[in-house]
This record gives C-alpha cells, structure tokens and sequence, in this order.
C-alpha cells in the first residue's frame, strides 16, 4: 500500500511509474482507494492528519509528527524497519518548490567514514557564501553545536527536515516561517569541520535519507517530483551496526603493528588488510588502525 500525502490534484504523469492512474481530487475526498492496472491497490490520503490516523497501528507514538523542540537537533528516531507501507512526499509544488542549498561540488558523500556513519552531503562552498532554504518550512533550530558548528534545522511542510551545518552566520531565528530560497545563513568552516563546506542533511522522523535519494546534485535539481520512502531507503542501518562492532587502536610512540596485532589477539597480515596497508608502513602517532 502506498500512503500518499496529497495536499492537490495528482494524477500519473506526476508519479515516477508507469501504472495507468486515474486523476484524484483530494479536496474532494477525504480518503480514496483506486487499483493500478495490475490489480495493485493504491491507497491516497489526501491530508496530513489522516495519513497520520492511517498509520498509527505501524508508528506507535505519533506525537512524534506534533513534536516542536528547539533545543535538540537530533529528536528520537524511528525505527522504519517495522513499517510496510511506502510512503510517498509531494516535492515540488506550485507554491512550494525546490531550490539548492549551494550550487557547489559535492566533497564528501552519505556513507560510513572508518568508525563512524557521515549523514549528510558536504557541498563545496567558500566562508560567507550564501546558504538556502531547500523548501518551505519553518526554523526548529538555530544554534551553535560542537559537531556542526553553526546549524540551521528546517522543518518542511512537505514532512521532511533538512539540517545545514558548519555555518560561519546564522540569518534565521527560531519559529521563523521561511520559503524555499530563503537565505537561511553563511557558509564557513565552524564545528567538527576540515575546510569551509555545507553540510546538508535530509531527514524523515529524524531518520537520515541519502540526500542523493532525492536530489540530482550535479542539476541543483529534484531527482523526482516525488519521494518514495520505504525500508529500502534505511538499510544502511545494517552498515551501521556492522561498524558498531568495529575496533579501532590509536597509535602511540613506541607502537609497532606487531605490538598493535598482539594486544587484540589478531595477525599483522589481518590489520594490514583491514587498513588497507603494507607491512612496512611507517605509523604516525596518533593514527587509528582498525584492529577487529
């Protein structure tokens, strides 16, 4: 079953499939459900707070939707594994439309970095380059953090969140409501961050989406009009756990990779090849060698 949160008219050629659809007029039904031509029933709710009353059996806590905190960037997350249904986000609208937070390079993509998971994109930027507003939304945070330096939390009226991180000035206040465009503050190289650069999250119940889930970067520009969220969209939670059970030793004088392989019960030959590196490396005090 998709669960389709449609504020307007839609009809097919606005979904990126090839079913047959008929045209739904949801301000004119509260909630409506229609076969594709391959006998698959597709369910459309036409508004937020039905889809929420649709899905309370699968999400048990849905104040988690009505939730406004100011002072904690990340909220509880939700665990998208036990929910079955898609879940499918108009993205671009007549009033409510996309626009890149900075036409820039991506540096550093979604992905594990060694002991830990990077949940954003890193957009190439100079300091005090101007930073957007992705959609049309409304400022949950805006505060310095010690990771993301100055940080802006965007909570859209599409559903999702978008976070913009090691900024050098902040330009919104809390419970400012702002459009997509809106400069939203000034890239720079504050918090937990090596060079100047935007870090861009896109979040769904506080769960990081890929943001190449949804944007074509190398565009500036929406992959599709509309989003489809499913468990797919979260597997890398199993990566994550994975790196979870990881161990890492961080190099101090005198250390040798021999000293290193005898301390965890493992073989030179077995770190060598977790790191990706030769017998005869030289290692640098303070480095971190995988060693499990």
């Amino acid at each position: 079953t998709l669960l389709i949160v449609a504020p307007f008219s839609i009809s097919a050629n606005n979904l990126p499939r090839t079913d047959s659809l008929e045209t739904i007029d949801s301000t004119s039904y509260d909630k409506t459900t229609i076969k594709d031509e391959k006998g698959n029933e597709v369910l459309f709710v036409s508004r937020f707070d039905l889809f929420i009353e649709s899905i309370n059996n699968a999400i048990p806590d849905t104040a988690l939707f009505y939730d406004w905190i100011t002072d904690d960037i990340h909220r509880r997350k939700f665990d998208f594994s036990k929910v079955q249904d898609s879940i499918v986000l108009l993205l671009n609208k007549v009033n409510d439309f996309y626009t890149h937070p900075f036409n820039g390079k991506i540096t550093s993509e979604f992905g594990s970095r060694k002991s830990r998971y990077h949940y954003g994109t890193d957009i190439k930027l100079e300091t005090g380059d101007t930073v957007r507003c992705a959609f049309n939304g409304k400022v949950r945070i805006s505060t310095y953090s010690k990771t993301y330096g100055n940080v802006v939390v965007v909570r859209h009226d599409n559903g999702l969140e978008t976070i913009y991180g090691h900024l050098s000035k902040r330009l919104v206040d809390v419970d400012s409501t702002i459009s997509s465009g809106t400069v939203l503050g000034l890239g720079g190289n504050t918090g937990r961050s090596y060079g100047s650069h935007l870090h861009f999250e896109i979040r769904y119940f506080d769960e990081a989406l890929d943001p190449r889930d949804v944007v074509a970067f190398e565009n500036f520009s929406l992959l599709h009009d509309t989003l489809f969220i499913s468990q797919c969209n979260f597997v890398y939670r199993d990566e994550i756990k994975e790196l979870t059970k990881m161990q890492y030793h961080k190099v101090s004088r005198g250390n040798t990779l021999g000293h290193i392989a005898q301390k965890y019960g493992t073989s030179i030959t077995a770190i060598c090849k977790m790191n990706g590196i030769s017998r005869n490396k030289l290692l640098q005090i303070g480095e971190n060698l995988r060693v499990r």
